[in-house]
């Protein structure tokens, strides 16, 4: 799958904004299909919060990270609309939360579908910041569209592979395998996932998960679409090729216990972000808004107050 690119077409004039033309083989990855066969695909609209804010300049929109949502951020886009006065949206990726699933789970889809959002939402320019998965998706996004970016913030990843997979692979496992009758009360639903998922699952990331447990039509359900990411983990796990730059004002914030930003990731870093800081937040690790939310929203202060544009 790696092997293969999305080719982006864009149309400002509609809000269709953005094609991928891209191989069957990332819908299809057990047929046996020739390279040769591609069809057009569309970006999905994506659910979002918005915290006002009196500010006219660029509004900051957070990206959430793999089986995350929206809601992750909501205490501190609340905190930050008050220190900052800019307006905040927090996003959930296709396949996450409340916007719409889709059989593909690239960083170029991804990214199309930040695309057409800023465009349904008429926004020029915009600060992004972006945790993990959402800081992939947030990097391959100003690469490509450099000129909707004011600055850029990503949270404890870089653009590099991620080097252990199968902790995420037992999570999906564990999750596609968990077993819960129709008609009971959310309570006892949550009760039985947890039971399920305990004996494999530390409680951190055990109830990290939990929280994409929702009851649909009488059956409690994962809302996350668990198939595509199942999929694409390969795509996830890695980052595209760029020979571009992003000449902006990057700041890359890592947890001081989290290996995701280390001294090897730096040259690569400063090839495709030549304005980039680095900072690791202490006695934080890879949910660094989680674990530090103050010195989180301090260091994003002073990145955005450091660098008027």
């Amino acid at each position: 799958m790696a092997a293969y690119r999305c080719r982006i077409f864009s149309d400002d004039s509609v809000l269709k904004c953005c094609y991928l033309l891209i191989p069957l083989k990332w819908i299809y990855p057990n047929h046996q299909l020739d390279r040769g066969f591609w069809f057009f695909c569309r970006p999905v609209p994506l659910s979002y919060a918005i915290f006002d804010g009196p500010s006219s300049d660029p509004p900051l929109v957070f990206l959430h990270g793999l089986f995350g949502n929206k809601s992750n951020f909501s205490s501190l886009a609340k905190k930050l609309v008050l220190q900052t006065g800019r307006k905040v949206l927090t996003i959930d990726a296709r396949n996450h939360g409340d916007s719409s699933h889709s059989p593909i789970m690239t960083y170029e889809a991804m990214s199309a579908d930040i695309r057409l959002f800023l465009n349904q939402l008429h926004l020029n320019r915009c600060v992004l910041i972006g945790h993990s998965m959402g800081g992939k998706t947030a990097m391959v996004f100003v690469l490509q569209w450099p000129e909707l970016v004011e600055r850029l913030v990503c949270v404890d990843i870089s653009p590099s592979q991620t080097k252990d997979i199968s902790g995420f692979q037992n999570y999906i496992a564990a999750m596609k395998a968990v077993d819960i009758p129709r008609g009971i009360p959310r309570s006892t639903a949550r009760r039985m996932a947890e039971e399920q998922l305990r004996p494999t699952i530390q409680p951190t990331i055990l109830h990290f998960l939990l929280t994409n447990l929702v009851n649909a039509e009488d059956q409690f359900v994962w809302r996350v679409n668990l198939e595509a990411i199942s999929q694409h983990l390969n795509d996830i796990m890695s980052f595209p090729d760029f020979q571009t730059s992003y000449l902006g004002p990057t700041l890359f914030l890592g947890g001081s216990k989290s290996g995701y930003i280390s001294s090897n990731n730096y040259p690569e870093i400063k090839r495709l972000f030549p304005d980039a800081e680095i900072q690791h937040i202490p006695d934080a690790g890879h949910w660094v808004h989680a674990d530090q939310p103050q010195e989180f929203i301090t260091a994003v202060c002073n990145f955005i107050a450091l660098h008027p544009r």
